[in-house]
């Protein structure tokens, strides 16, 4: 067997330099022979061995494609039986997301309430039936990762910053479709790095619901915040007063810009837009309040709500300009949080309607740890810490206890 493979590696080799894909070809035989030396250690055995240390057997292989950076692979992913199943480590952690939508798919499925979508994602993702002591078993695999994870302890960092969100997903419940709302807190760490904090199901972005959400990040040792980014949901606001007195907040102005926006007719939102790019162009607090006092005059008269939204609101979307310069662009806007929703989204709506809401925390969540990690992994932290005097912007113990 040793001999066939070496063998095989050589012919491979010789493509390399004669071949348009022999890079892809080797890569892939170098993959295929790393999986089928995985399932030996697995097992305990070689193909045809015998002996006591044995824990199961090959049962064939599954072909899958994998996406590089040098063509797309054709894999071969062996399958065992009478023992665990055999997980390629490569794909760890593309199986954590890919394995909770399955789960959503097939309790769909068992529910009754599955769609013909549905059924391509279960065959094109299993290829054989898929059976509810599986389903079980899986979904009990992720969900103790991810109790795992979200229960981590927090104080091994401070947090200067944090940045938070919401999307709603539809879920099933008593026998109806209901919009829950599913809250996300990112953080960044005094490295600089990024980081998934928590996320949950909630009905409603009510203060209730974001404020359990805090109170939990504080039980686990959340410390050292000295600014949070978001919009200006009612919800959040008032949760944010409770729960993190004397923390900085900053408005996100994209949201500013779009709320203003609909508060004019079609013909007038590209005026406004640009109006409001020159208020926040100003290099500081004063110019920029000016500024917004003077196109708050000029559409008094036109459109009273633009005017009143300025004066009521701008001020919160200048917090950023007493931090450090090179981290304003960033912490300006959620614009980083908002571009994950979107991934979230574009992986949520495969499933359309959610069958509970476990299902739906399982799923976001195994996308939410995979982010995570992937930003672990990052060769340059998300802001830059080197210069930057956070301790000038006062004591991180002013949040509430």
């Amino acid at each position: 067997m040793t001999h066939e493979h070496s063998d095989t590696m050589a012919e491979l080799a010789q493509e390399l330099f004669h071949q348009k894909d022999g890079v892809k070809r080797l890569l892939e035989e170098l993959l295929n022979a790393a999986m089928r030396g995985e399932v030996s250690e697995q097992l305990g055995a070689e193909r045809h061995e015998r002996n006591p240390r044995r824990q199961g057997w090959r049962n064939g292989a599954k072909p899958r494609k994998l996406k590089t950076r040098v063509g797309e692979l054709e894999l071969r992913v062996p399958q065992v039986r009478n023992c665990e199943p055999y997980h390629p480590s490569m794909f760890a952690r593309w199986q954590r997301s890919e394995r909770a939508l399955l789960v959503a798919c097939a309790e769909m499925y068992f529910q009754g309430v599955s769609t013909r979508r549905v059924q391509r994602v279960l065959d094109q993702m299993c290829g054989c039936e898929v059976s509810a002591m599986t389903v079980s078993r899986v979904a009990a695999e992720l969900d103790e990762k991810l109790s795992e994870f979200r229960g981590r302890r927090l104080d091994q960092h401070e947090y200067p910053y944090l940045m938070i969100d919401a999307r709603y997903e539809k879920i099933r419940r008593k026998g109806g479709i209901v919009s829950e709302a599913v809250l996300v807190v990112s953080g960044f760490n005094e490295q600089g790095q990024r980081e998934i904090l928590d996320w949950r199901n909630g009905d409603s972005e009510s203060e209730a619901t974001w404020g359990e959400l805090f109170r939990q990040l504080k039980d686990r040792g959340l410390r050292g915040v000295r600014l949070i980014v978001s919009d200006a949901h009612g919800g959040i606001v008032a949760a944010l007063g409770r729960h993190f007195q004397g923390v900085r907040w900053q408005r996100c102005r994209v949201h500013f810009k779009r709320e203003a926006a609909r508060k004019v007719p079609n013909r007038e939102y590209r005026e406004v837009l640009s109006d409001l790019a020159a208020v926040f162009a100003g290099e500081d607090q004063q110019e920029c309040l000016r500024r917004g006092e003077e196109m708050a005059r000029k559409w008094e008269a036109q459109r009273p709500k633009v005017a009143a939204m300025l004066r009521d609101g701008l001020e919160d979307c200048l917090t950023v300009l007493d931090f450090p310069e090179g981290h304003r662009r960033r912490l300006g806007s959620t614009n980083m949080l908002e571009r994950l929703m979107k991934t979230l989204k574009q992986r949520t709506r495969v499933v359309g309607v959610f069958p509970n809401r476990a299902s739906c925390e399982r799923l976001i969540g195994a996308i939410l740890l995979e982010r995570h990690e992937k930003w672990q992994l990052e060769s340059r932290p998300y802001f830059s810490m080197e210069n930057a005097d956070l301790e000038a912007l006062g004591s991180a113990d002013r949040q509430a206890a």
